[in-house]
């Protein structure tokens, strides 16, 4: 039996494929590393009890994940599977392939993810391109659940934020500075607990303050991940991320402004990613 995993920095989701192309689901925490160890990787699967009782009938695993773009970086990730699947032939690769995979349809596109964090390529189906690098939640992740969550925070502690947000923020939160410092710069895993307020966020999406910044961060993310690509008005532009299922109308609104046409939403690209393995890489055989 195989898993599929596609994890960003916040979850994974595990999708179990049998002989007959069968599929079950599980999650776990993300698997980041730049931000957790082998050993945390073998922990934090461990608790998992269905997991672990499927140990010995795993032969392969491809796992997909945000950081992991170098060898050294992958082989964290791969280390830590690999003590617990020791069974299972492990392949770790980019978030940036699964969303490529995901998102494919047959012609060239570029593929953007936004999530806890963000990144874009273009794919032909055969050649991946990163055009610029991903650089993280404290010099990039532009558009991304870090980015604007960075901006709220900032706003608040500033006493920039509209009253009425403010005090909705004090009622939902109750965090001092000195906390939201603490948690920023001494606690781990900053980007998530950036990103966690992402949902106040969109609770007030509605609000012109609020509004403003989303579509000015989404312009910013297109700039940036989108516009460095030759011929970008007249290529397929696709995102994964339940974030931008939520930001559609702000990504609509952003896309015009700049003259980008948002071809397709995938909310959850773990579905069409296993699609993909089956369709062009099982069957086919293309991965040993």
């Amino acid at each position: 039996m195989i898993f599929i995993i596609e994890s960003g920095s916040t979850k994974s989701d595990w999708v179990l494929i049998d002989d007959k192309n069968n599929q079950s689901f599980y999650k776990t925490i993300g698997f980041n590393p730049y931000f957790h160890s082998s050993a945390i990787i073998d922990s934090e699967i461990r608790k998992n009890a269905e997991l672990i009782a499927l140990v010995d009938e795993i032969d392969r695993i491809y796992f997909y994940g945000a950081g992991c773009s170098s060898e050294e970086l992958n082989n964290i990730v791969h280390n830590g599977l690999s003590s617990v699947f020791t069974s299972a032939k492990i392949i770790v690769e980019h978030d940036l392939l699964a969303c490529a995979y995901a998102t494919y349809d047959g012609s060239p596109g570029i593929s953007c993810i936004l999530g806890t964090g963000s990144n874009s390529c273009y794919f032909d189906g055969n050649d991946l391109i990163e055009e610029v690098p991903a650089l993280g939640y404290v010099l990039g992740d532009e558009g991304s659940g870090s980015y604007f969550g960075k901006f709220l925070i900032s706003s608040y502690l500033y006493n920039k934020l509209p009253e009425e947000i403010s005090n909705a923020f004090d009622e939902r939160f109750g965090l001092s500075k000195d906390e939201i410092i603490d948690r920023v710069y001494k606690q781990p895993n900053p980007n998530v607990f950036i990103a966690s307020f992402m949902p106040f966020i969109i609770d007030w999406k509605n609000n012109p303050f609020v509004g403003e910044f989303i579509v000015n961060g989404l312009k910013h993310f297109l700039e940036v991940h989108v516009c460095c690509y030759e011929n970008y008005e007249k290529t397929s532009v696709h995102f994964v991320g339940s974030l931008s299922a939520l930001l559609r109308e702000e990504l609509d609104i952003a896309g015009k402004e700049m003259g980008i046409v948002i071809n397709s939403i995938v909310q959850k690209p773990v579905g069409p990613l296993v699609d993909y393995h089956i369709k062009y890489l099982l069957e086919k055989q293309l991965i040993d």
